[in-house]
């Protein structure tokens, strides 16, 4: 399959399933897979989940990943979102995004399972913020955590996210000068992460030039 190329950015729309095994393996793979809470996400629950409920607008998130091995494997170093929710190996180098405000969201924080050898680390940042970025996703992470993400990763030259949703990631990876190879199935966030990495391309990489200064 050719892919779309924006920049540094290989962006392909189809199956990680069926796409990565025809890839070379990369420095580190982050990404946020479907946590196979579709059914909790869009039918009658109540309480907490009722607030996250979108009729019909969950149906890639009815089941995990059946390939989430091959997801770590595709990498040198891996940062899984939701590992919890993932038959994963015991590591000891879990990252929390703590989401600070309670009463706006289901959940409080989210976990990842990494590659990484080092204590726990929580990165504080609150649900909410997310609105100033343009939230085009129902499970969008924000830009600043991916940064912290990549962050983690400082040598990793060239970076895959197998579900890359609405091009997060990819984004991240443009604003620290980081080739990008990104997977969606969906066409519709498929569409929306093709536009926003040539956006971030357009501008000036405010975040490593910061870094730099």
């Amino acid at each position: 399959m050719t892919p779309v190329t924006i920049g540094r950015a290989a962006l392909y729309c189809g199956d990680c399933r069926d796409i990565l095994p025809t890839l070379g393996k990369v420095d580190a793979v982050v990404t946020d897979p479907p946590y196979g809470l579709g059914k909790l996400l869009s039918t009658g629950s109540s309480g907490t989940w009722s607030k996250l409920q979108v009729p019909g607008g969950h149906e890639w998130d009815e089941s995990i990943p059946d390939n989430i091995a091959e997801v770590v494997a595709a990498g040198h170093d891996a940062i899984i979102w939701g590992g919890n929710y993932f038959h994963l190996p015991p590591r000891r180098g879990w990252l929390l995004w703590d989401k600070i405000v309670r009463q706006w969201t289901s959940g409080h924080a989210e976990m990842a399972w990494t590659t990484l050898e080092q204590p726990v680390r929580a990165f504080n940042y609150a649900f909410c913020e997310l609105a100033s970025e343009g939230k085009e996703h129902p499970t969008q992470k924000p830009l600043r955590l991916m940064l912290w993400c990549l962050d983690m990763h400082p040598k990793a030259a060239t970076v895959c996210d197998p579900f890359m949703g609405t091009g997060t990631t990819g984004v991240a990876c443009v604003n620290l000068g980081k080739a990008f190879v990104g997977i969606e199935r969906e066409r519709q966030y498929f569409d929306i992460a093709c536009r926003r990495i040539e956006q971030a391309y357009a501008q000036p990489r405010l975040f490593e030039d910061a870094k730099v200064g």
